[in-house]
């Protein structure tokens, strides 16, 4: 690959993980960031370093015409550090607008510049209760009530607005609860677990190599079936960055 790409969150557990694979596989990567201050950081590791606002359309919209990206990937999230419990009331509010608002800024704007594949995170454990391991091609759980009724309706936004994206590839990532390094733990937890390396390593795969489409990307376990990642992407829950990188 010698393309393009805008990587949304590039500063994030996932985002970070991804973007020695990105620049790895021959990428130029321009990683967006709301903070100036991590600018710097960003372009020391070979990011060309955009501070945009997801939030603010225009200028979104704006930064991608600039760039004419090849490939646009969305990991952003809004979450607090460690996942602070005192804070995470809060943060299932702020993190559902960034997957319903944001997402609908991010596709359009790449959708407004031509780009030509998309893929964004999800997560996997907001199925409807059914046979388990949950499969892709099971309904989200739409009807849940109180805190989990936020996370499951901007999930599902999210995942409503880039499947609906038009002339380009379109992959949702559902992935398990990750643990590893930039996240809240450093050994496996829940009951989908997913090290943050593999995650980022699924994100490239499904760049390179999705012709679009929904998948679970989590550990073996009872919860989700990752079957369909392993099959059509060639994905591995083992999968890490190579020796001696530094995420």
């Amino acid at each position: 690959m010698s393309e393009k790409v805008f990587l949304a969150g590039a500063t994030g557990a996932v985002g970070t993980a991804l973007v020695p694979l990105l620049i790895e596989a021959g990428c130029t990567v321009y990683g967006s960031t709301r903070r100036k201050d991590r600018a710097d950081a960003l372009e020391a590791r070979g990011v060309h370093p955009v501070v945009v606002d997801v939030f603010d359309a225009a200028a979104l919209r704006a930064a991608l015409a600039r760039i004419a990206p090849w490939g646009v990937i969305h990991q952003l999230t809004d979450l607090p550090k460690d996942l602070d419990p005192a804070r995470m009331a809060q943060a299932l509010v702020l993190n559902a607008r960034v997957r319903a608002e944001g997402t609908r800024n991010l596709v359009a704007a790449a959708q407004a510049v031509g780009a030509s594949r998309l893929v964004a995170q999800s997560i996997a454990w907001v199925y409807a209760p059914g046979p388990r391991p949950f499969t892709e091609t099971q309904p989200l759980d739409t009807q849940a009530e109180g805190a989990r009724r936020v996370t499951v309706g901007g999930v599902a936004a999210l995942e409503r607005c880039v499947m609906a994206a038009q002339d380009m590839i379109s992959t949702v990532l559902r992935y398990g609860q990750l643990y590893g390094p930039n996240t809240s733990t450093d050994t496996p937890k829940g009951p989908s677990p997913l090290h943050v390396e593999a995650a980022a390593r699924a994100a490239l795969l499904a760049l390179q190599h999705s012709t679009g489409g929904i998948f679970n990307i989590a550990e073996d376990g009872a919860e989700v079936s990752s079957e369909k990642a392993k099959r059509e992407l060639g994905w591995r829950a083992d999968a890490r960055l190579p020796q001696g990188t530094t995420p």
